[in-house]
């Protein structure tokens, strides 16, 4: 019979990618985690680690534990799930991360609802964007997670994750001053702003990747002067006049558009945004009570909701 503490060590190592990671997550030295995983081997009796320069990766035998371990975490999960459903009081910890835009605007209200039916549900939120609180939560640093995704651009479906929409959010081009081609359309709109600077997100996110790919379909390559994910800061800048932007709704919560908004070409006009769980997790109480707080909060986010320009401009 294998050691399941040390079984999770090695899904850890999977996960995490280096010794140092691991010990660091659980807070334990590195030479335990690799003493510890020197032992799981003399129980299998096979190489389970091999180097790599300076780090290890794991064997196809490691790999195949490694899959049966996650298997056997998804059914305590499970266990947990309808032990916490038979309790007449949601208590526990829930662990969220969420992007900044659906912090603002949705996390506020659904926190307010999960407190007056929940009392007693411990709930911790941390600001992640999905490219690091994704991989964090198959790691099991959190148990759901708020993410988003632009058109063209999907994400990589991960067979251990579960995903359910929460709503598509309206994206816009942000003029820093009224646009004289209003006219035209929106390809017409999106080229007058060719030589003018932009605010974007960093390298690497998939919202940077739909941005230049938006503009460089229109025909010509963003002069970005200012890189930041707070989408806040996005929207100051193009208040103040310093840069135009790609602005989705949740950035405003609801309240009037303080700059000029223009619509984007079709299929261009949404991003989706989601919460995922693992599949273990997925009926867990704590879960089902969050999502439906969250529906909630995208239901009041709506009522208040004020168009960013007139339906006649579609």
């Amino acid at each position: 019979m294998f050691d399941l503490h040390r079984l999770r060590l090695l899904r850890e190592l999977k996960h995490r990618g280096t010794l140092a990671a691991v010990a660091a997550a659980l807070s334990y030295a590195p030479s335990s985690v690799s003493q510890q995983l020197s032992q799981l081997e003399a129980e299998v009796g096979v190489p389970l680690l091999e180097p790599v320069g300076r780090r290890v990766r794991l064997t196809e035998q490691a790999e195949i534990l490694v899959a049966h371990t996650e298997a056997i975490l998804e059914r305590l999960e499970r266990a947990e799930a309808d032990i916490a459903t038979s309790l007449t009081e949601l208590t526990g910890t829930l662990r969220i991360a969420s992007f900044q835009t659906a912090a603002l605007a949705l996390i506020p209200t659904a926190l307010g609802l999960l407190r007056d039916r929940h009392p007693f549900l411990r709930v911790h939120v941390t600001q992640l964007e999905p490219e690091k609180s994704l991989p964090a939560l198959q790691a099991r640093d959190f148990d759901l997670v708020l993410a988003e995704e632009y058109p063209g651009n999907p994400n990589p479906r991960s067979a251990e994750l579960e995903q359910e929409d929460l709503l598509d959010d309206p994206l816009h081009l942000a003029l820093p001053e009224p646009s004289s081609t209003d006219g035209g359309g929106p390809m017409t709109v999106l080229r007058s702003l060719a030589h003018h600077p932009w605010v974007m997100e960093p390298d690497g996110t998939p919202a940077r990747y739909w941005a230049m790919t938006m503009c460089r379909n229109a025909g010509f390559e963003p002069d970005v002067r200012f890189e930041t994910t707070d989408l806040v800061l996005h929207l100051r800048l193009v208040e103040q006049g310093h840069a135009a932007a790609f602005l989705p709704d949740l950035v405003r919560s609801g309240q009037p558009p303080t700059v000029p908004l223009r619509q984007l070409p079709r299929g261009q006009r949404k991003r989706r945004v989601f919460t995922v769980v693992r599949h273990g997790a997925s009926r867990h109480p704590a879960v089902l009570a969050c999502r439906d707080a969250l529906h909630r909060a995208v239901s009041n986010c709506a009522t208040n909701y004020s168009p960013a320009y007139p339906e006649s401009s579609a």
